[in-house]
């Protein structure tokens, strides 16, 4: 059975690494295939070919279920309900919304004018064939329509169909956002799209595993409008947001409130950023969530308790195990209910029914054959798991768990088997932390040793006890309350301490796949029972997951890295032995900026863990937005800005003309800014670096004034083979006689996706054009690395060497 399950896991892996999904008439080849090697009884093969197919099935279906390119940007009516517990604040909301069918293109804004908003013709709509509607929409020419003229009528007009599940903001929503309610909003979508970086996090696969088939934001006009709740026979999420709310509204700490609802109802929207990085560090994230351990755990605990009552009544008709059995699925079913059934509460609940299931059924079974069945349904439930790191860490981990206790000689106590357990899952999972994380907790082992008992066995079942009483009776849970708050404080003050502990962390480059070949036995044989020979070795096998090989640079060689920060800039340059910064992205909240989300994940899939230098051109949020996330994680030697002010408690240093350095043969130039500008883009810090091949220019957000001082000034020293648009490629910028005397080979363009601002605007697209130039486009490729070589500039970007078929291409 391990086996088997293997077969069917390897067959969907393969198609998550294509870069397309292939044609349909593969589904009939392969299922012919599949045919023949059943008919020969090459089982193996058979249900590896399966694997195939059906997470080629899968993803086909999940792919039509995203928005068509045509209805991006367009103002949509639509109605549906809130999914979910929506994240809220003052100044947005952001939540899951599951759209009804039946969006009329007759309804869409300008249908009942010659001209619908955004430039799109009315009569250029999807399906239709004249070019311009007169005094409406010919409902001919719609989707789905059969013929005469639509004045102010659409009921012959065929619906659009949306995305099943959107992902919305509202920017200043004037009413509070609840799971369950029924709104009807006017939205602007457009196809799942982020940013796509090397260590980065993928959201395009987020959204794809998830089901996201549109993201978007709300329109204020025309007004939302509220129609109706859902019930709580209906939804689960509404008994969810009545626990959130009786939760927030009691007296309680903020932070033991966050932690009650992520415990309880597994909602961890209300845990601040420097919390979550303490769990981070200390390796304890798992435990503040509901996850598969909790499922777990909840479940044990009532078979448990059930044995021993069932045991006692004297009833015989159904044994104590048969019942105990599925009391225990029935409760992991509703905890992981009061999870939102979220995907990894889903596959914990199919592994605990497997299980369970065993148990009704009385059949002697063996653990890893167990785990194999379990895998097994999850996979035949949701292929796309594989995506998520969460599946690969809870199954291992079971494996780590099964392999050093299960069969062994002699029995554990308590005590003793916790320790052997923490002490396999810290060094059996460590490998796919470094790969999925690039980040290992050395204190880990002894953070989970405490906070493990303590949090699965005690807060848990108390913080559920407690919102059961809660929502009865506020009176009678107040003591429970203060309880739980006490024992809250005291944890996270535990977890604080071991997070403040010198190298709590390792930070390291993501590990080679031959690494991990090597790290796999050397696990086995480290874990392996006492009394075989060489377990030592173990050791030796996962030093190739220490000593990555960095990349090789030689004298005058450099490689700059335009990362993907969406609206916003930021560069990485590297020497030989240097490494520098320039601009770090925008800040979105106090929780969320891309110096931490992008920035920081790339510099350690480099291996780098220190700055030699930090430019910040200038004050604008989409240049210095990420700087204190990086600055407070890692070392920088030191910073060079046009906005020094902003900067006191690091000891900045100005940038100004004139400024010079070498670092490896390789020349840095600061050629502006000289004097103030009345514009701030136009005060921006502009480097030229050159190398043994070529120059670089990296001009911030220079304007048409700046790039005429630098053409009067420095004429034909200007040239570079690659040039960072000026001004993200804004019409105010680029002018011909600045690119003219630069004569760049390469324009690299830092732009968010469909940006609210028109960048890169045609008219420099066409300057570009008119003079000769390549260029690309964070927006559309990606993160782009430049290597200036002997032959030229080698440029690639993310979206070419490393897309997968559910990125946006």
């Amino acid at each position: 059975m391990p086996v088997s399950a293997l077969c069917f896991l390897s067959g969907i892996l393969l198609i998550q690494q294509l870069a397309e999904l292939p044609g349909n008439h593969w589904l009939a080849v392969l299922a012919i295939v599949m045919l023949v090697m059943a008919g020969l009884r090459c089982w193996r093969i058979v249900l590896l070919l399966a694997g195939v197919l059906w997470a080629l099935v899968f993803a086909t279906l999940r792919l039509t279920d995203q928005l068509p390119e045509r209805y991006e940007g367009i103002e949509i009516p639509v109605q549906g309900v809130i999914s979910g517990l929506p994240e809220q604040d003052e100044k947005h909301a952001r939540f899951d919304f599951i759209a009804r069918d039946g969006v009329y293109a007759g309804n869409l804004p300008g249908a009942n004018s010659a001209i619908a908003r955004d430039g799109v013709y009315a009569g250029n709509l999807p399906g239709a064939n004249s070019a311009i509607a007169r005094d409406g929409v010919y409902a001919g020419n719609l989707p789905g329509a059969n013929s005469a003229i639509a004045r102010n009528d659409t009921a012959a007009i065929a619906p659009i169909k949306l995305p099943k599940k959107l992902r919305l903001s509202w920017y200043y929503p004037n009413q509070i956002i609840k799971a369950g309610q029924q709104w009807s909003f006017t939205v602007k979508l457009k196809r799942p799209h982020g940013s796509l970086n090397p260590g980065g996090f993928d959201y395009e696969r987020w959204l794809f595993s998830e089901g996201v088939g549109a993201t978007g934001y709300v329109r204020p006009s025309p007004e939302p409008v509220l129609l109706g709740n859902q019930s709580g026979w209906t939804s689960i999420d509404v008994w969810r947001q009545a626990i959130a709310d009786k939760v927030s509204a009691t007296s309680l700490d903020a932070n033991s409130r966050a932690l009650i609802k992520a415990l309880a109802i597994g909602d961890g929207n209300s845990i601040d950023q420097p919390h979550w990085d303490i769990f981070r560090r200390t390796g304890t994230t798992h435990l503040m969530v509901i996850s598969g351990s909790h499922i777990a755990l909840v479940a044990g605990l009532v078979y448990w308790l059930v044995l021993k009552l069932w045991a006692r009544t004297g009833v015989l008709k159904w044994s104590p195990q048969v019942v105990a059995a599925w009391s225990a699925l029935l409760a992991g079913i509703v905890y992981a209910g009061l999870a939102g059934f979220s995907v990894p509460t889903q596959r914990a609940v199919i592994m605990l029914g497997v299980g369970m299931i065993a148990i009704v059924l009385q059949r002697n079974h063996r653990p890893f054959h167990t785990l194999s069945v379990a895998m097994f349904a999850v996979l035949l439930w949701d292929p796309l798991a594989v995506l998520s790191p969460g599946f690969w860490l809870s199954f291992i981990a079971v494996a780590l768990i099964i392999y050093v206790l299960a069969g062994r000689l002699g029995v554990l106590k308590p005590f003793w088997s916790a320790i052997k357990i923490n002490w396999a899952t810290s060094v059996g999972l460590s490998p796919l932390l470094l790969l999925f994380f690039q980040q290992v907790s050395v204190i880990s082992p002894v953070a989970n040793f405490l906070a493990v008992p303590l949090i699965s066995l005690v807060l848990v079942p108390l913080a559920l006890v407690t919102v059961l009483v809660l929502m009865i009776s506020e009176t009678l849970a107040a003591p429970l309350l203060l309880v739980l708050d006490y024992l809250l404080r005291g944890s996270l003050w535990l977890l604080e301490a071991l997070a403040a502990l010198p190298n709590a962390t390792i930070n390291h480059a993501p590990p080679s796949y031959w690494a991990l070949l090597f790290a796999v036995p050397g696990i086995l044989l480290l874990l392996a029972p006492k009394g075989i020979p060489g377990r030592w070795l173990g050791l030796v096998m996962f030093l190739p997951l220490v000593f990555t090989e960095p990349r090789q640079r030689g004298a005058g060689a450099f490689e700059l890295t335009l990362l993907d920060v969406g609206q916003g800039l930021s560069a990485v340059v590297q020497t030989a032995n240097h490494q520098m910064v320039f601009d770090t992205g925008a800040k979105f909240s106090a929780e969320s900026d891309m110096g931490q989300s992008v920035l920081l994940p790339f510099l350690r899939s480099q291996g780098i863990d220190n700055i030699d230098t930090l430019i910040v051109s200038h004050g604008d949020n989409d240049h210095i937005g990420g700087a204190a996330s990086l600055l407070h994680s890692m070392p920088t030697e030191q910073i060079l800005t046009s906005v020094p002010q902003q900067f006191s408690e690091f000891l900045p240093t100005p940038c100004v003309t004139g400024q010079a350095w070498q670092w490896d043969d390789v020349q840095f130039i600061m050629l502006s800014p000289d004097h103030e500008y009345a514009s701030d883009n136009d005060n921006s810090c502009v480097l030229l670096i050159s190398g043994k091949y070529g120059a670089v220019l990296l001009t911030a957000d220079i304007e048409a004034a700046a790039e005429s001082w630098l053409v009067e000034h420095y004429g034909e020293k200007l040239q570079a083979k690659v040039l960072i648009a000026p001004h993200h490629g804004s019409k105010t910028s680029s002018t011909m006689p600045f690119l003219q005397t630069v004569k760049p080979e390469f324009v690299l363009i830092p732009a968010g996706y469909r940006n609210q601002f028109g960048h890169p605007h045609p008219s420099v697209l066409q300057r570009y054009q008119q003079a000769g130039i390549s260029w690309l486009s964070s927006a559309s490729s990606g993160a782009i690395d430049v290597k200036l070589e002997k032959t030229g500039p080698v440029v690639t970007s993310m979206r070419q060497i490393n897309s997968h078929y559910w990125n946006s291409k």
